[in-house]
Parts: C-alpha cells; structure tokens; sequence
C-alpha cells in the first residue's frame, strides 16, 4: 500500500472508532496519535534502508512533540488507531496487525535484553485499554479485547477478553454475532460465597446477642419464702424503729 494510501487509511480508523473525531481535517492537525504514525512511517523507512542514528533521532522527535515512542523497527499493520495517545510505549520488535486499537498508557515492552524477538505480536483488531502492558515475546489472538490496567504476560487466543493481574481470560466473543460469551470465574465466584457467609454470620451474631445487665442489679434481688423467712430459712430481719 501506498504512503498516501496508508495515511488515508489512518484518517478512516479515526473517524470510525472515535466518535468525537468530526472530520478529516481535524484528525490531521489535532490527533496525536496520527502524527505519531506519520513520525514511525518516516523512521521505520529510514531504518529498512539501514540508514544510521536518524531513524532513532526522528522517532525522539515525534515523541516529545506527541507523548508516543514508537521504535523505527516495529512492525505496524495499515490501520493503527491510537486514542489519546499519551504514554504509549510500542517497542523494538513488536509487531502489530491491521485495524489495533491503542488506549492512552498502553506498554508494548519486552523483558529480555538480547538482541532478538522480546516484544508482542498482536493479531489484527486487538484493542488495547488505557495502562495495560503486554509484555515479553507474547503472542495475541485477533479481535481480542484487553482490559484497561492489565498486565497480559502469557499467550491470548483469538476473540477472547482478558482483564486483571496478570491477564487471564473471562470471556469469549462470538465473531458470528458479537455477543460475549462468559466465562466461569472461580476465584470471583468463591469471593462471592465468602462474603455471602460473612453476612449470614453477622446477622446471626446479632440476632443472638443479648442485651447486658444493668450495672448494680446484681445481688439486689432476694429469694424470699412465703413465711417471711429468707433463702436460708432464716427470719429476715427488718430495719430498727426509730
């Protein structure tokens, strides 16, 4: 595809994914997500050509005027929206399919410090949410859905939708019709069952209490007979006439 192609094609992710874009117009002179990719397009030609310390120069550039790193040796599909955009991290060997969708915060990092694959490869329309990291030599399925604040360290089948710390999956989507298929959770299911339990406890400790006696009372009550005659079988004296 053509560079005047690509760039259209960049205006149309917008305007289709972001429901405040209002023209194309706007999305060139006021997305930084789509300055950011012009920025990459620009360095990651210049490092195909192997040409030196440029490439590199010219993606610090585009970073400091947009808030997104995108490293010249990525490989990105056609198709690339970046929402926001602030914070976004897209490291040396990541790779990412057609129509990807970034959120503001999102880390495609590494943790390996050789000279070799160490960042994700995403599948085509991944969506990404705000904060999330995907991290190491992963691999994740098309059209799957990352919850926002994530850390997805393993491998993601395609249509799923993974969310906490670490990522791990919590539903499917249906790519006939869309709808989303749950999951059964058993940790959220057995934190449900515990907190049920502490509350039938509590209204049985409270149903059960019963009210203290008053200070003083003790020992003031005496067992009298019917005779006058105390407990012990004593006459029960009275108090002296004055």
């Amino acid at each position: 595809m053509s560079v005047i192609a690509s760039i259209r094609r960049d205006i149309r992710a917008a305007l289709d994914r972001d429901p405040a874009a209002r023209s194309p117009l706007e999305v060139v002179l006021t997305y930084p997500g789509f300055h950011a990719l012009q920025f990459y397009r620009l360095s990651h030609r210049l490092q195909k050509e192997r040409v030196p310390l440029l490439p590199r120069l010219i993606s610090h550039v585009g970073r400091t005027l947009t808030g997104i790193e995108i490293h010249p040796g990525a490989t990105i599909a056609d198709g690339l929206f970046i929402d926001h955009g602030m914070g976004v991290v897209i490291g040396e060997t990541a790779e990412l399919g057609e129509n990807c969708h970034l959120y503001q915060g999102v880390t495609l990092g590494g943790t390996s410090t050789r000279r070799t694959k160490r960042h994700p490869t995403l599948g085509r329309g991944v969506t990404v949410g705000a904060g999330a990291s995907v991290i190491g030599a992963v691999t994740i399925g098309d059209n799957v859905r990352i919850g926002a604040g994530s850390v997805v360290v393993t491998n993601v089948p395609e249509n799923a939708t993974v969310v906490g710390v670490p990522g791990h999956i919590v539903a499917f989507q249906n790519p006939a019709d869309e709808t989303i298929e749950r999951l059964p959770d058993p940790e959220w299911d057995r934190i449900e069952q515990l907190e049920g339990r502490v509350r039938e406890l509590e209204e049985a400790l409270a149903a059960t209490t019963v009210a203290p006696t008053p200070r003083g009372s003790r020992g003031t009550r005496q067992a009298k007979s019917g005779n006058g005659r105390n407990a012990a079988g004593e006459p029960a004296s009275t108090p002296a006439d004055g």
